[in-house]
């Protein structure tokens, strides 16, 4: 199986399931970044599915690569991202507070991992005991 393949065989899958995680492989933007300077792309241009048009990486992306570097919950930063921008869902919030989420999550993950999962835990949905 190819790689392309592969990736939208994996897409789908996380689609079906419900997982909003982004494989490595996805974010090719975040790849090694003297190395994308040294070796061309086919295209010499961004590659729409991995960038927001203007050679920056989309919103989604960086706050998955935030989300894997840490080893944080996607679920509880969904959660903490819509209180944080004051919407009901993040996908209401608009481009600017989004950006100003990612930053802020950014800097708590590094200053305080420990204290930021303490913050993220405080969004986990109370599970009721059975009789």
């Amino acid at each position: 199986m190819r790689v392309a393949e592969t990736r939208a065989v994996n897409r789908a899958l996380r689609k079906a399931y419900g997982i909003g995680l982004c494989s490595v492989e996805e974010l090719g933007a975040f790849s090694i970044p003297s190395r994308s300077a040294s070796i061309p792309s086919p295209s010499n241009g961004p590659h729409p599915s991995n960038g927001s048009g203007n050679g920056q990486p989309r919103l989604r992306d960086q706050l998955c690569l935030l989300i894997r570097q840490y080893n944080l919950d996607s679920n509880l930063v969904k959660a903490y991202a819509a209180d944080f921008c004051g919407t009901e869902a993040l996908s209401g919030a608009s481009r600017e507070l989004v950006e100003s989420f990612i930053s802020h999550l950014a800097a708590a993950a590094k200053e305080n991992r420990a204290a930021l999962v303490c913050k993220l835990n405080s969004y986990a949905q109370p599970v009721e005991a059975q009789p």
